[in-house]
């Protein structure tokens, strides 16, 4: 019986420890990126895999630069069509992810999401692409870490300069550049419409660049763009 006791405690306890020791790395590694800018998420080195499957010798297009240097426009536009409410949630809006869910029940279909900026950060960074209730509790824990860490605007921030906008095109400055020729921090107000559209899916948006959705919705979030709250 006390070996089957301490093989049940054991069963137990490791889990919970390595559990744990993955939280920590999180918190730690996010307490660090508050004053120091990530190299690289775990989304971007996984594309860089695929792309190079293809291309041994392929690269990422991806510059950081600092928040000051990426367009107001851009930053409108982006919270206009993906976190309206990214000011004021604390990490989860959890009034638009009811609406998503209702969405999605009546279309029998996902249509609509309901992440935050702060949530697809979090994915963005640390988590695969995998879809399961245990990889979508993670990703709460996470969102939660960067908002006890970090303010809005080094969310943003990170968020503008690791978001995918391509194929192999990552951050505000390569996509500005890829799309449009100028750098982040002169893009016009329809051309950050745009951008801020192409990111739900930015890589076959890359290769429908004259995609009709594309131009509509472009013109919708130019109209909202002006009712953004900026961090």
């Amino acid at each position: 019986m006390k070996i089957l006791r301490k093989l049940f405690l054991l069963l137990i306890i490791v889990p919970i420890a390595i559990v744990m020791t993955v939280q920590l790395y999180f918190f730690l590694q996010i307490w660090w990126w508050v004053d120091h800018n990530p190299d690289s998420t775990s989304f971007m080195r996984r594309q860089l895999a695929v792309i190079q499957e293809k291309n041994p010798n392929a690269k990422l297009q991806y510059k950081w630069v600092p928040y000051n240097r990426i367009s107001n426009n851009l930053k409108r536009a982006i919270i206009a069509s993906e976190d309206s409410n990214f000011s004021e949630h604390e990490g989860i809006d959890w009034e638009a992810l009811q609406k998503a869910y209702e969405k999605n029940t009546k279309k029998g279909k996902v249509v609509a999401g309901g992440s935050t900026i702060t949530q697809q950060l979090a994915k963005n960074l640390f988590l695969s692409g995998d879809r399961s209730y245990v990889r979508k509790a993670q990703e709460f824990a996470i969102t939660y870490m960067l908002e006890y860490w970090m303010d809005k605007e080094r969310i943003f921030e990170i968020y503008l300069n690791v978001v995918e906008w391509g194929g192999g095109v990552f951050g505000a400055e390569a996509a500005a550049r890829h799309y449009f020729g100028v750098s982040a921090a002169n893009l016009g107000a329809s051309q950050a419409a745009r951008l801020a559209v192409m990111l739900p899916n930015p890589r076959f948006f890359d290769k429908h660049q004259g995609s009709n959705y594309l131009a509509h919705r472009t013109g919708l979030i130019l109209r909202r763009m002006g009712s953004a709250e900026l961090p």
